[in-house]
């Protein structure tokens, strides 16, 4: 599978009401099609996508957002945060954000949102605050305030413990 194939699935085959509400169905298409390249991210298999932008911008989607979708409700859905988090991290410091449109770079921000560091969310708030982002920046406002009152995401204690 290429990094391609992940990109076209997630901007043109899917729809942003899939990528922000839960949804059963969906959640199951992932996983079906998409199982096996995230075993092969989480063991650090997909490191030649990271040459390029795109490719970098699959990759953190795989872990980021197919994580949440392939294991709703589980601790594992959120166990490549720190991953996804430092593959973005890396993709700003080497300027490739800029070779991306405002919806992927969105989610090339999005580890940075899922964080429950306050340092992160200060830093966040920067990379939303870019123009045309401005939507995402009223959503990271409002998990940055969840964090910085409760240090976490209450919403994952259940699941995390």
């Amino acid at each position: 599978m290429s990094y391609d194939e992940i990109l076209y699935f997630w901007f043109d085959e899917s729809d942003p009401k899939q990528w922000w509400q839960k949804n059963i169905e969906f959640d199951e298409i992932v996983k079906a099609r998409f199982l096996e390249i995230h075993r092969a991210a989480v063991q650090g298999e997909l490191s030649d996508w990271r040459q390029q932008s795109r490719g970098r911008l699959a990759e953190i989607l795989v872990l980021d957002q197919f994580s949440r979708n392939i294991y709703r409700h589980s601790a594992l859905s959120f166990a490549q945060d720190g991953m996804a988090l430092v593959l973005a991290q890396e993709c700003i410091a080497q300027n490739l954000a800029q070779d991306l449109n405002q919806s992927e770079r969105a989610f090339l921000y999005m580890p940075f949102m899922h964080s429950e560091s306050m340092v992160i969310h200060e830093r966040a708030v920067e990379l939303f605050s870019e123009p045309g982002l401005e939507e995402n920046l009223d959503f990271e406002l409002k998990h940055k305030r969840i964090i910085d009152r409760f240090g976490r995401y209450p919403h994952r204690n259940q699941i995390l413990g």
